[in-house]
């Protein structure tokens, strides 16, 4: 299996700090959970064991995806639309659509967005 990272970036909770903060879903819990601004320097303590535990559950998707993607191209999905169905590659959904997921840290809700990236040059993303 390739190895793989997962690219997570959300935006600074400091007042008048709107920079994105970036980080590897596979290395966080090296990190343990901690995060800092790379402007104001605000400290981000990951440490809540739901919040970690959706964020792993997260991770195991993604592998799970990357390791599924030899089948990828014989899977499709079925959007209707007025005009009838349209079968849209799996694959090309993967690659196509931002992917976000929304939690709550510290009483505000916060967009992790990711994106999958290989670390080799494999053409899974």
């Amino acid at each position: 299996m390739n190895k793989m990272r997962a690219i997570i970036d959300y935006t600074c909770m400091e007042d008048d700090c709107d920079q994105v903060i970036q980080f590897n879903l596979m290395q966080l819990k090296e990190n343990k959970g901690i995060l800092k601004c790379p402007c104001c320097h605000r400290q981000y303590e990951f440490a809540d064991d739901l919040f970690l535990s959706k964020l792993e559950k997260l991770r195991k998707l993604l592998l799970a995806v990357q390791d599924a993607e030899e089948i990828l191209g014989d899977c499709n999905v079925g959007v209707t639309t007025l005009n009838g169905e349209v079968k849209i590659p799996y694959r090309l959904l993967l690659t196509r659509l931002n992917t976000m997921i929304t939690l709550d840290v510290g009483g505000v809700k916060v967009d992790f967005h990711f994106r999958v990236e290989p670390l080799d040059n494999a053409s899974f993303r």
